[in-house]
């Protein structure tokens, strides 16, 4: 029993049951705050998934699997973001736009066979704004069209994550058709602002430096923290991936100096503060400043950026 993780398995608890809670009660009275009550919860269930596919909140995978498994914000197959987020974790290839699939940087031949108007896009996309707006539709978009390619090539897992998930979207279908809710309204309100506050926490985590270690960001301190389940301290996450997210607070306020030192000073006091500079300004340039700038080899299938 004590390999169990309480606070997160009660935390999944209540974050299913906040969101039935909303659709069954809060919907008929009061719809604008039941949206935006489910957007949240849809946003921590992403922060829940990642901490699953993490090996938590018990040592049996398909047990942390199973208690995540309806997907509040649809789009998204565990098992797929499994595999690339797992794969998003070696960190000496982190930013990598070929290696590394949650990388928004592009390699200069990507751009370059780019339309001008998606190279634009991805410029604005490149601030905290443009993020919001617009990451969730090109990742969806990027996601999506990649996955498809994947499923005619038969590629390894793909078919059958994609089996598992559609199966336990039908339930949560269901039941958002059984509250009443429209599911373009679902999607607009609740999927979308979901996938723009994630978008907040990934805007910045990863930027390009020498040293891998200098990849990953620190946001010292922000009232969605408990959205992001402390993922804001995103150093800490890669350097002990294992941690729970309840522990990461004191193992960073235990040696700030050396995970700042550690990190090369990739520190921001809170989000408000990145908002404030990057609000309408890209922090980062669409073409990655060194890596893969020549396609030596035929890239491999793109696999799209994903949510958490």
């Amino acid at each position: 029993m004590r390999r169990i993780e309480w606070p997160t398995v009660a935390l999944i608890a209540g974050c299913y049951g906040v969101w039935l809670i909303c659709g069954l009660w809060l919907w008929p009275v009061a719809p604008v705050s039941a949206l935006c009550i489910m957007a949240l919860m849809a946003a921590l269930h992403s922060s829940l998934v990642h901490e699953n596919l993490h090996g938590h909140p018990t040592r049996n995978r398909h047990v942390n699997e199973a208690l995540v498994t309806l997907p509040l914000s649809l789009i998204y197959p565990y098992r797929r973001y499994q595999v690339t987020h797992l794969a998003h974790h070696h960190d000496a290839r982190l930013t990598d736009p070929l290696e590394d699939p949650e990388s928004w940087y592009k390699a200069r031949w990507q751009h370059d066979r780019m339309p001008p108007l998606i190279q634009s896009l991805l410029v604005v996309n490149n601030t905290l704004i443009g993020r919001m707006l617009l990451g969730p539709v090109l990742g969806a978009i990027g996601f999506l069209t990649s996955e498809m390619q994947l499923v005619r090539l038969n590629a390894r897992g793909v078919r059958r994550a994609w089996g598992l998930h559609l199966a336990s979207l039908a339930p949560v279908l269901a039941l958002i058709w059984a509250f009443g809710i429209p599911l373009w309204l679902y999607m607009l309100a609740v999927v979308w602002p979901a996938l723009a506050l994630i978008s907040i926490r990934t805007f910045a985590e990863h930027r390009w430096h020498d040293a891998p270690e200098g990849r990953t960001i620190i946001v010292e301190h922000s009232p969605l923290a408990w959205l992001f389940l402390n993922n804001n301290l995103h150093i800490v996450h890669h350097q002990i991936p294992a941690a729970p997210w309840y522990a990461l607070p004191r193992l960073y306020s235990e040696r700030p100096a050396h995970w700042q030192a550690l990190n090369h000073g990739y520190v921001y006091r809170n989000y408000w503060q990145m908002f404030r500079a990057h609000a309408l300004r890209p922090k980062e340039p669409v073409v990655h400043p060194v890596l893969q700038q020549h396609p030596a080899t035929p890239a491999p299938a793109p696999l799209g950026k994903q949510a958490a």
